[in-house]
Formats: C-alpha cells, structure tokens, sequence
C-alpha cells in the first residue's frame, strides 16, 4: 500500500535547508568560524591581566583591545570594495590567514608591545573574514535562507559568550595565558577546509571597476583609524612633545567621521543619528568596564582567571536572557533602548562600588548591566533598519557597526590611560576614577536615547 504525499509535504521536503543537501559544509563552515572569533574576543578579557602582569605592560593593557578593534574598523570598511571586485574566497583566506599570524605572535610575544602588535593582525584578519562571510551568505545561499544563516551566526556567539571568559581562565591558570591565542591556531584549519569548495563558485565573472564612493569611504577610514591610533597614543604619554601628534589624532576623526557617520550624529539629531550615538556611547561604556573588571578583581581582590571569568559569564547571561525578552516583546523599540541604557549606567555605577568593598558584589552588579546591553542593542538594530531606506541599509548598518567599535576603542583607550597616569601603586583609585568616567558616557547614551525617534 503507498500512500500519497500530500503537495504541502512535498514542497516542504523540497525546500532547501541550511543543513541540506549543497549547505551543509558551508553552514558548517561559518558557524565554526564564527565561534573560533567570538571565543577569542571573549577570552582575551579574562587573562588580559595576566599577560600584563607576566609582560609587565599595564601601560599598554588598554591597547590590548583597541588595537583590534581599531585595524578592524580599517579592514572592515577596505574589505568591502575588494570583495566586490575580486570576489569572497581571496579576502577570506587571506583574512584567516592574518587572523592565525596575529595568534602566533599574540601568543609568542616576548614583550607587550609585540602583543599588542599580534592583537592588531588578529583584527585586520578578523575584519577581512567576517566581510568576505557576509558576501559568501548571499552568494551562495537562496533568499529564503539567509535570515536562518545570520540567526546561525547569531547563536555561534551564543556558547563563546557564555563559556569563553571562564575556559580562557582555565586555560591560563593551569597551561599559561599563551595558549588561550595558540591552542586556536589548528582549529582554524577543519571550517576553512570546508568552506574553500564553496568558495570556488563565488567568484564574479568579471571584475568590477571600484565605485568612488568606495574610495572616499577608504579614506576616511584611513583618517578615523590613523587618527584613533595617534590620539589614544599621546593619551599613554601625554607629554608636550606629543600634542602635535594628539591635535593630528583629532584632525583625521574630525575628517573621517563625517564621512562615515550619519549628519547631525554628534549634534544629537533626531532619528538615525542619535541610533547610531546612542549605540556607539554604550557600547563603548560596557566594554569599557567589562575589560577593566577582571584586572581588578585579580589584582584588587585575589580572584583567579577563572574566578574573574565568571563575573563576565553572569554578565552575558544577563544579556543573553534580556535580549530573548525584548526580542518577543510588543512593547516599542525605544522603550527597551532607554530602559537598557539606564541599566547600563546603574551597573556601572554599581559595579565602580562594589570593586572598592568586595569582588563577588561586582556580579550581581555586572548582571544589571549585562541586562541592560540585552535590552537596547538588539532594539537599536531595528530602529536603524526602520529609519533606512531600503537602498542605504547597507551603509547605516556600516556606520552602526563603525560607531560600535571606533566607540568602544576611544573609550577603553581613554580609561585605558586613565588607570596607567595612576600607576600600579594607586590602581584602586584608578580604577574608580574610570568607572566615574565610563557610567558618565553611559549617562550621555542615555540622553541620546531620548532623541531616537525623527521628528514627524
């Protein structure tokens, strides 16, 4: 006896699937190299301390970070117009390729200025990846399946957020800080292996000439991450020598900037700009803190790596479970924004106290404002889609991204050399002296968010 399919099923069971026949590898593919980049980002803020303490670089602790973001934001806008012309699989490789050499040398780094150097590769490499995997989803996915491939991507964040800050701390403590960068070097090999036959049929059929806007925007990045890099470097070493070089620092973000944010952003302007400040000024005032934690909780209070990790890991629970609920609410967009930037600014604000009277209280604080993240960004991202035309989505979701990290690279730069001016003898008042200025910038994302929507 057979028994007839039903024309639902059959067009159910011949709908692809990102883990269908064709998609399997390629899924298989970004996903792994997604959370091979996000362990790395999110372990690095557990035994930073610790590889500043072994290569005596306070000094330079914040560069740690901003050197990444700052040669990814470069890498980033330049990849763009590469891509295009050449198609995907070159940058790709290329971007892991620049990705594992920044490993090895963060790993194997005598000094802490070669660290910082690695760190730098490791976001040129990430920057150039993560592009090319964008281009990769739409040219070899089907419309229909590219929301479930970002939701993929989304969620590979997902386990590195939660276990990254606690087996880097594992891993520091009983094999050596090194090994968070160099045990990463091999697992990079399986995705890339199985993305290269995909990558094969992605390349145009003949070369694009580059778009001049493309150029300008090169530019200006030039100008934003040359001028970030020479400003928070006379911050290290404010002397008068250095002032030239600090005014030059200002010069190229006030030429780029423009060019790269939307008008009236730093005017507060209704609509799109005060979305993009507002996600900017937050985002730069959490991962400020959040990197600052572990340093004194291992120096301030006697925590491990490990301990110090899971303060982190409470902290992207609470973003993770608010996210879930914004996501699923009715309630408008706005309304999560301000209520996150508001407990982003009380847990900061709670977090600068408790470091001073005792470690473990910064947990329950840091959840608040883990929470808060949860609460605005993902709301952000809908404002900005819902303020863009459909043919300037591309470049607002560029500007959120470069408000983002140039944000979160000024600002960890700047309490970067905040706590260095103090020194490791008055650490302690160093430390509160940036969670004063970060709960401060978080309050600014808060003004900001009062302006989100245009003006009708």
């Amino acid at each position: 006896m057979t028994t007839a399919l039903h024309p639902g099923d059959r067009k159910a069971r011949d709908e692809p699937r990102v883990l269908g026949p064709g998609y399997r590898g390629p899924t298989f593919g970004i996903v792994f190299v997604v959370t091979l980049l996000a362990f790395e980002a999110m372990a690095v803020a557990t035994v930073m301390p610790v590889v500043a303490a072994d290569l005596n670089g306070l000094g330079l602790y914040a560069w740690g970070f901003s050197a990444t973001l700052i040669a990814g934001l470069l890498s980033t806008v330049l990849a763009g117009g590469w891509v295009d012309r050449s198609g995907p699989m070159r940058p790709f490789l290329i971007g892991l390729g620049t990705f594992v050499t920044g490993l090895a040398v963060a790993g194997a780094a005598p000094a802490m200025w070669v660290f910082v150097a690695g760190r730098a590769v490791q976001g040129i490499g990430t920057g150039l990846a993560m592009v090319a995997m964008y281009v990769v989803v739409a040219r070899i996915y089907p419309e229909s399946l590219r929301p479930r491939v970002f939701a993929a991507e989304s969620a590979a964040w997902v386990l590195p957020s939660l276990l990254g800050p606690a087996v880097g701390g594992v891993l520091a403590e009983h094999l050596g800080w090194r090994w968070v960068f160099l045990a990463l070097i091999p697992l990079v090999i399986p995705p890339t292996l199985l993305l290269v036959r995909a990558l094969r049929g992605t390349e145009p059929a003949e070369r694009a000439p580059a778009a001049p806007a493309g150029g300008g925007r090169a530019v200006a990045a030039v100008a934003v991450a040359v001028g970030a890099a020479v400003f928070l470097y006379g911050l290290d070493a404010p002397r008068w020598a250095l002032v030239p070089a600090v005014a030059a620092g200002l010069a190229g973000l006030a030429f780029g900037l423009p060019r790269l944010l939307p008008a009236g952003t730093f005017r507060l302007r209704r609509g799109l700009p005060s979305v993009v400040l507002t996600r900017g000024l937050l985002a730069g005032a959490f991962m400020g803190t959040d990197v600052f934690i572990p340093l004194a909780l291992t120096s301030l209070h006697g925590f491990g790596p490990a301990e110090a990790g899971i303060v982190l890991t409470v902290a992207a629970l609470g973003w993770s479970a608010a996210s879930q609920y914004q996501g699923r609410s009715k309630r408008p967009r706005a309304f999560f924004v301000r209520l996150g930037a508001v407990c982003v600014t009380a847990g900061i604000a709670a977090v600068t106290v408790a470091l001073q009277l005792s470690g473990w209280a910064a947990a329950p604080a840091w959840l608040l404002g883990g929470a808060g993240m949860g609460f605005a960004v993902g709301s952000l991202s809908v404002l900005l889609l819902d303020n863009s035309s459909e043919e300037e989505q591309g470049v607002n979701s560029s500007a959120l991204q470069i408000g983002d990290m140039l944000g979160t690279s000024i600002v960890v730069g700047t309490a970067g050399a905040l706590v260095a001016a103090f020194g490791t003898d008055r650490l302690e008042l160093g430390l509160a002296a940036a969670g004063t200025l970060l709960a401060a910038i978080a309050a600014l994302g808060v003004i900001a968010a009062l302006r989100l929507e245009a003006r009708t």
